[in-house]
């Protein structure tokens, strides 16, 4: 598969906005964006116009992975993913995709503590069954541990094979960010999301 990092980005916000605000999924093509744009839980933080991510969308209706689905009474075109039915992926496979996608590279721990809000895993040998149920369907790599490194990372596969060697541009500490100060945060692109949506449907 070799999806590029703006479908990654687009099938990847489709899946997350799906699960933990279905009440304004579909997406229009603004919230979309604004989900796309998010400076918290996304790896890299990237600025896609509205062009960007139409062409995306285009690409990925192709694959079968994303349609249009204007909502009932709705007057503004939305978005919603299909790969879910289209691979035939199980919720707890689709939620640590989706992590994969936003995020980048993760370990199981990550993994566990940031698919959270998708898909609840009670242990983390949960999450670990589940890796190895996408790795042996080529969906995700296990990744070569790196000089100074505990843990094994993971990466999904769905833009292709995964190219380790060029170090993150700036690691960040653990400690640098306060849980709740990314949780307010991720609540206020929801609420610029669903004040995006009100304009478009003319409220």
């Amino acid at each position: 598969m070799d999806a590029d990092p703006v479908e990654i980005r687009v099938l990847g916000c489709l899946i997350e906005k799906q699960r933990t605000t279905p009440d304004t999924y579909p997406l229009t093509l603004n919230s979309l964006r604004l989900a796309c744009n998010q400076a918290t839980n996304r790896e890299p933080v990237v600025e896609y116009d509205e062009e960007t991510i139409r062409d995306a969308l285009q690409r990925l209706w192709r694959r079968e992975w994303a349609r249009l689905a204007s909502g009932q009474g709705s007057r503004s075109v939305k978005y919603r993913q299909l790969v879910e039915d289209t691979l035939g992926l199980a919720g707890d496979e689709i939620s640590i995709l989706c992590v994969l996608m936003l995020r980048g590279p993760q370990t199981p721990g990550e993994l566990k503590q940031r698919s959270d809000r998708l898909h609840p895993f009670g242990e983390l040998a949960d999450v670990e069954e589940t890796l190895g149920r996408l790795i042996s369907r080529d969906f995700v790599a296990r990744l070569e541990r790196r000089p100074g490194q505990k843990e094994e990372r993971y990466a999904q596969l769905l833009g292709g094979e995964v190219d380790d060697t060029v170090e993150p541009v700036a690691p960040r500490p653990v400690l640098a960010r306060d849980p709740l100060e990314e949780r307010v945060a991720a609540l206020e692109a929801e609420v610029a999301a669903l004040r995006a949506a009100l304009t478009d449907l003319g409220l």
